[in-house]
């Protein structure tokens, strides 16, 4: 049996489970239906999750992105798509029975957008899907957040899709912790005012751009919001201080400030948590901080936090381009869980 899914003509959907216990696919992310086709979509870490009755499962994907896959709670092996939505095989000869599928995106926006078009489940049948999870949380950053390099060698590698892996990041671990959907929208090198490299006089397009999207690289495809994360964790600024000339630090806290005051107006209930790590250090983390500090002092919100996290410790390892490991990522979800404990009682 293949499943396809049904356009709704909105503008995205961070949960499409369905009501009633019918049969469906779960989509936890940022997905445009606007294709009969298939939901499109491209941010890191969105998610596709199907149960399923049958002994094999494969799913038809355009886009040729790279994907986690969890069988049955077991991550697998990565999966590297068949070109052109060709049907490409996650298992066979499983033992007859209900099973779970879990796909989750490992490359982020920048590689281009994804289309799902189906699973294939050959004699079996799909059921309702498993109910979301009552905890949610949304990501919101640039390449240390979208696990940029998190499987590399070590700092001297460049950085290629086989390297990228969202599932490994901190906010997906953090997630799988404490049981909670997680929403990721970030993007490698962008900032709140400039992105990686460039100068304080020529800055185009910084992350606050994007933010409203469900296809980022599509200015007419705009979120609606209707998903409502109980905390929203914004870690931005290290490329901000990364450039050829840095913005001045009130340049760059008015700018957090206006985005923080933006997200606010989207999740008028949600916890937010601002942070700036593991990359920066010396004088640029202290400007950062002390910026984000006044960012979110002026913004008068006491549901708008500042959250301080470690420098990585080279005793770590490091990604590729001294992104963070594994072992860092760890470290981060530990100090993430610990605080969404503290403030939200989970």
């Amino acid at each position: 049996m293949t499943m396809g899914t049904r356009p709704d003509g909105g503008g995205g959907s961070a949960d499409g489970g369905s009501a009633g216990g019918a049969p469906a696919v779960r989509f936890v992310g940022r997905f445009d239906r606007g294709d009969a086709a298939g939901p499109r979509f491209a941010w890191s870490g969105s998610a596709i999750i199907a149960r399923f009755s049958g002994t094999s499962v494969g799913v038809r994907l355009g886009g040729g992105q790279q994907y986690a896959v969890v069988l049955d709670g077991v991550l697998g092996p990565k999966l590297v798509i068949a070109p052109g939505g060709a049907l490409t095989s996650i298992a066979a000869g499983l033992p007859a029975g209900e099973h779970t599928v879990a796909l989750f995106r490992r490359t982020e926006a920048s590689q281009g957008e994804s289309q799902f078009l189906g699973f294939d489940f050959g004699g079996g049948t799909l059921l309702a899907p498993p109910p979301a999870p009552d905890r949610r949380i949304e990501m919101v950053g640039d390449s240390i957040t979208c696990g940029y390099g998190v499987e590399g060698a070590n700092m001297n590698c460049a950085y290629t899709a086989d390297t990228q892996n969202q599932y490994l990041a901190y906010g997906d671990i953090t997630g799988r912790t404490l049981g909670a959907d997680v929403v990721t929208v970030a993007w490698s090198g962008k900032g709140v005012v400039c992105n990686y490299g460039d100068d304080a006089t020529s800055c185009t397009d910084p992350f606050p751009v994007y933010y409203d999207r469900v296809l980022p690289d599509r200015a007419d495809s705009q979120w609606d919001f209707s998903w409502q994360p109980h905390v929203v964790v914004v870690n931005l600024g290290t490329n901000d201080f990364s450039t050829a000339m840095d913005p001045t630090a009130e340049q760059f806290s008015a700018a957090y400030r206006t985005f923080l005051q933006h997200i606010r107006g989207k999740y008028p209930a949600s916890l937010i948590l601002c942070t700036v790590a593991p990359l920066l250090g010396g004088a640029d983390l202290t400007t950062a901080r002390a910026a984000i500090d006044a960012a979110v002092a002026a913004t008068a919100d006491t549901r708008i936090k500042s959250f301080t996290m470690d420098e990585t410790d080279p005793a770590d390892g490091f990604g590729c381009d001294y992104h963070p490991s594994v072992k860092t990522h760890e470290k981060m979800a530990a100090a993430l869980t610990a605080k969404l404990k503290q403030e939200l009682g989970w």
